[in-house]
């Protein structure tokens, strides 16, 4: 008689997805990236996904985004390359949920808010308000968008577990 197991195979992935519209004053859409997978860095799953789930007091949770005109982040990246940082700073995360494996953040860069139009490219979650300070948890680049001063963007980024 042949011993049969039961093979149970548990597979845990995390890929982030990130979405970006800008615009217009009338409130039509100049512009939507679609949404696009993004990179999570080496520090963000050490201390976004291990630390936190191993009730590390070193957990860090993503709290703002930032958009930028660089490049796409290197996996072990600790900026987000040309980094928009004048008055607009960093954007605060709305926290929710989609679905039972996805957590998913909101964010707005309102109108008005930037001194001068940009060609952005990147974005990236963090967890800290300004430029200067916070871990980037992850980010990418996608297809340039042209961002005058008196558009906004709409950001949407997906963290999903399966």
């Amino acid at each position: 008689m042949k011993n049969k197991t039961n093979k149970i195979k548990d597979a845990i992935g995390v890929r982030g997805f990130f979405r970006l519209n800008v615009i217009n004053p009338d409130g039509s859409v100049a512009g939507d990236s679609g949404f696009i997978q993004n990179q999570i860095v080496n520090v963000g799953y050490q201390q976004f996904l291990m630390y936190l789930l191993a009730g590390s007091a070193g957990s860090l949770r993503p709290t703002h985004a930032a958009l930028g005109t660089g490049s796409i982040p290197a996996s072990n990246a600790t900026v987000l390359a040309g980094e928009l940082t004048e008055a607009a700073g960093r954007m605060a995360l709305t926290t929710g949920t989609s679905g039972s494996k996805t957590v998913q953040y909101t964010f707005t860069l309102n109108s008005g808010v930037i001194a001068a139009a940009s060609t952005i490219q990147n974005v990236g979650l963090w967890n800290g308000s300004t430029a200067a300070g916070g871990t980037l948890m992850a980010g990418f680049t996608y297809a340039t968008s042209s961002l005058a001063t008196n558009q906004a963007v709409n950001g949407t980024y997906q963290i999903i577990f399966g």
